[in-house]
């Protein structure tokens, strides 16, 4: 009677006794999880933990000090735009006696000696390409005088050879005189660039202009 009330207990038993290991092996799993070290972060970025630590930061008001809003301009060399006005204008003077140089109606004609007579005549007939031109229209005498002694300093960095002045004939100037066509004259014949002018053909102004041949910029 004992053996077969011990062989009937027995499973039971046996079931007990796994249940028991099943808990133990989960226990023991739970506290070797628990008890593995995490991983270190890694280091932040010191941008952001500077934005971090500024984020709630409020800048300070201004205090004496001036915004400047435009560049100051360039300085402009006054006196030296002066001079260099002053050396075209007395680069080219009048004569002492005007009245006295007003033309009597004569063909306007000037030459430098040397300057061949074919050159001259070529000049006289219209054989030279007219490289440039001024019209003096308008121009008070001292106007004419810069603007004339400017286009003439251009034609010689340009090597123009042959020009055209334009002075016109004086019908609107006082008394009816062709005053500003003899300034043109006297101007002319002070430069050493200018080696002849005439009075232009009637189809490029006749009394009205005047023909200049100058120096090579080469020589």
């Amino acid at each position: 009677m004992k053996r077969a009330r011990g062989s009937a207990l027995a499973p039971a038993s046996f079931e007990a006794l796994a249940r028991v290991r099943r808990t133990l092996r989960e226990q023991r799993v739970q506290a070797a999880q628990q008890a593995t070290p995490e991983k270190p972060r890694p280091p932040e970025d010191g941008a952001v933990l500077f934005r971090r630590a500024v984020a709630d930061a409020v800048p300070l008001p201004p205090c004496n000090r001036v915004e400047r809003k435009h560049p100051h301009p360039k300085p402009v060399a006054r006196q030296r735009l002066r001079d260099e006005q002053q050396v075209l204008v007395d680069a080219l003077s009048d004569p002492w006696d005007w009245e006295a140089a007003v033309s009597t109606g004569e063909e306007l004609f000037f030459s430098r000696p040397g300057v061949p007579l074919a050159a001259l005549r070529k000049l006289r007939r219209g054989g030279w390409v007219i490289k440039g031109e001024l019209d003096l229209h308008g121009h008070t005498g001292d106007e004419a005088r810069v603007a004339l002694a400017a286009f003439l300093n251009r034609c010689m960095v340009e090597d123009r050879r042959c020009v055209r002045i334009i002075h016109g004939k004086g019908l609107g100037s006082k008394n009816r005189l062709p005053v500003l066509k003899n300034k043109v004259r006297h101007w002319l014949m002070q430069r050493e660039d200018v080696l002849a002018f005439c009075q232009a053909r009637t189809v490029d102004g006749g009394a009205g202009a005047v023909v200049v041949l100058l120096k090579s910029s080469s020589h």
